[in-house]
């Protein structure tokens, strides 16, 4: 793997490093602190052309390797790591999925529509029972007329309160059918579709988590992505591939904290001397980095063989787990070196304590990622 960034690649990150200092950076406290969602931000960006980063061009978007994407994600979540996964579930997730596995009446009605972030996208598999067990659905599809009818419950769904469509998941109703699923485009102005709730989270409050009520919602058959019953195999695909945008996410918070660490270490004094010229905060800051560093090599090979379409699932299973653990470690560490000042609300590393906790839980929690890993090793 040659870790060397092309030119273009190199010109993708410090776009989104510069948009991140000047456009991001100077309001992301206050958006968490008001947990307002950052649309102004989502519109500035698919300016830039980044909402469209995984659009092909004859849909209207930029269509880049997955490394960029990558690139991108870090840029952003160094900077406010709520933004980060509201736009790696629409690019990751959403907007991948179509790519991947709709009809071209299907890209062209929304792929341009989401390049351009006129429709921001969500991804909804979970469910109050159905977490780590994504086959354990209860919300139903049923066949009626030219369409289906959905009926169920969806949990933890990123984007929920501000997405336009969501890839859906449901298991065909009847006995026969318990093994199979399906997967749907289910715009949210359709009828039975309620967003009953917006959950109050640890962190991440600029991203809007919701649960979803699908009442004898109609959907059209021409909403079906994929074939029937090849929901499962469309979920884990996409999953695989979010996961590097998930380890990328954590790269980028866990770089934000060592950088807060180095920088409160060398303002804050004991013992007559800044606490940085103490060996035990040193080894910290050492360790801290090189965790780090493994991350982003980890996270660059997954994405490296995403972009030569060799399998990736167990490399991207690697990368989540030991990013999105370090990403903890780290924030963790960092908070350590500030000591009491880094409890208090006046020290950012406060905010990036809180949001690290859930990377080694979303999109597959750190033990279904080892589970993923050790079946691929032991085949």
């Amino acid at each position: 793997m040659n870790t060397k960034l092309n030119e273009e690649q190199t010109m993708l990150k410090d776009m989104a490093n510069h948009f991140a200092e000047h456009e991001i950076i100077p309001v992301a406290r206050e958006l968490e602190h008001n947990h307002d969602f950052p649309k102004e931000l989502i519109k500035k960006m698919a300016e830039l052309g980044i909402m469209g980063m995984s659009v092909p061009q004859e849909y209207g978007g930029i269509k880049t390797d997955t490394l960029s994407m990558a690139l991108v994600i870090e840029e952003i979540s160094r900077a406010l790591p709520a933004l980060a996964v509201v736009f790696s579930v629409h690019s990751s997730l959403f907007c991948y999925s179509i790519n991947e596995f709709g009809t071209h009446e299907q890209k062209k009605k929304y792929l341009p529509l989401a390049a351009q972030a006129k429709i921001l996208g969500a991804f909804s598999l979970s469910e109050p029972e159905a977490g780590s067990d994504a086959t354990a659905l209860k919300t139903t599809c049923e066949k009626k007329g030219d369409g289906y009818l959905i009926n169920g419950i969806k949990s933890w769904v990123t984007n929920g309160q501000n997405a336009d469509a969501f890839i859906l998941f449901a298991k065909p109703k009847g006995k026969s059918n318990k093994n199979k699923m399906n997967a749907f485009i289910v715009e949210k102005n359709f009828p039975g579709l309620e967003i009953s709730k917006i959950e109050d989270k640890m962190g991440l409050h600029s991203s809007l988590t919701t649960e979803i009520t699908l009442d004898n919602c109609p959907v059209p058959s021409s909403t079906l992505l994929g074939e029937e019953g090849q929901g499962a195999q469309i979920a884990f695909r996409c999953l695989d591939y979010s996961r590097i945008g998930i380890a990328a996410q954590s790269v980028g918070l866990a770089r934000r904290c060592l950088e807060e660490a180095v920088k409160y270490s060398h303002q804050r004094q004991a013992f007559g001397k800044n606490i940085s010229s103490f060996q035990a905060i040193q080894f910290k800051i050492a360790d801290m980095a090189t965790h780090l560093d493994a991350a982003r090599l980890l996270t660059y090979r997954a994405a490296d063989y995403s972009d030569k379409n060799q399998p990736f699932s167990k490399e991207s299973a690697m990368a989540k787990l030991f990013a999105s653990e370090t990403a903890n470690k780290t924030a963790y560490e960092a908070l350590q070196i500030h000591g009491g000042y880094g409890y208090s609300k006046e020290f950012y590393i406060e905010q990036l304590y809180r949001d690290a906790r859930v990377l080694s839980l979303y999109e597959g929690t750190s033990e279904i990622q080892r589970i993923i890993i050790s079946r691929h090793l032991l085949k």
